[in-house]
């Protein structure tokens, strides 16, 4: 039972301690996006924590640290490149933000974020400490979800950046791929992925405290720093076409057009 309160604890220092060295950081480039891009690597530090003091069954605490080692990454890579390709520009969120806080409030803001990488990696600590020896075919089936998420997630930033990369019409809206059927296919992805991390946590001890991860994300998703201030962004910055495309498109789960 020691290892399900001193693991996390481990873990909520550390990342702790390098949000506030990204905090530091971000006050001399006067950039508070990068948050965003630690914020996801921090699950890979966090995975590397799992795997190494974790005592559950090997095959098992292998399998959970992989694939979140590999979404961390892939996530974090692509934020690097994308927040890293105006690191000298904020996000016109953060932009948004920096209105309205100072530099104290973006501090708890960063803590915020370091331990909402803990929280989220409740299951992931759960399923490590799975002592069992024999993976059930519930927990099979939650890790081939997972890995077909980061797959969904993967795709739709890539078109994403595809079309921005390609495009040269200033305020027109990404329709290609994906896209064209949500309006917010990589969140999409990134709720059924939490999903798919409560389905392969159930088997293990305590695994129904893993809901408390899909429940956080879609109050995010939905009410908070999701898609409430990415579409008002989007309807800032593209107006009337984004406004057009809210009409036509679903705005979460993939979709056919509205005639």
């Amino acid at each position: 039972m020691s290892n399900y309160l001193s693991i996390p604890l481990i873990s909520w220092a550390v990342v702790a301690v390098i949000m506030v060295i990204i905090w530091f950081w971000a006050l001399k480039i006067k950039n508070n996006g990068i948050v965003d891009i630690f914020w996801a690597f921090n699950f890979t530090v966090i995975a590397g924590i799992i795997w190494y003091l974790a005592d559950g069954d090997p095959q098992r605490k292998n399998l959970v640290c992989a694939l979140a080692g590999l979404w961390s990454l892939r996530l974090g890579i692509y934020l690097l490149i994308r927040v890293g390709g105006h690191i000298k520009e904020e996000e016109g969120r953060y932009k948004q933000l920096r209105l309205e806080w100072n530099d104290t409030k973006f501090f708890f803001f960063f803590q915020m974020q370091a331990f909402s990488n803990v929280m989220l990696a409740i299951p992931f600590f759960i399923i490590a400490l799975n002592p069992n020896p024999e993976i059930s075919i519930i927990e099979y089936i939650g890790a081939g979800l997972w890995f077909l998420c980061i797959i969904g997630e993967g795709i739709s930033d890539w078109q994403l950046q595809y079309f921005k990369k390609h495009n040269t019409v200033k305020g027109k809206v990404c329709e290609f791929g994906l896209w064209n059927y949500s309006r917010h296919p990589n969140y999409f992805f990134q709720f059924s992925l939490w999903i798919s991390v409560l389905i392969f946590a159930l088997p293990s001890p305590y695994g129904w405290i893993s809901a408390i991860c899909p429940l956080s994300i879609g109050y995010l998703l939905f009410k908070v720093t999701g898609i409430p201030m990415t579409e008002e962004q989007a309807v800032r910055s593209r107006g009337a076409a984004y406004k057009e495309y809210q009409r036509t498109t679903s705005v979460f789960v993939p979709w056919f057009k509205k005639k």
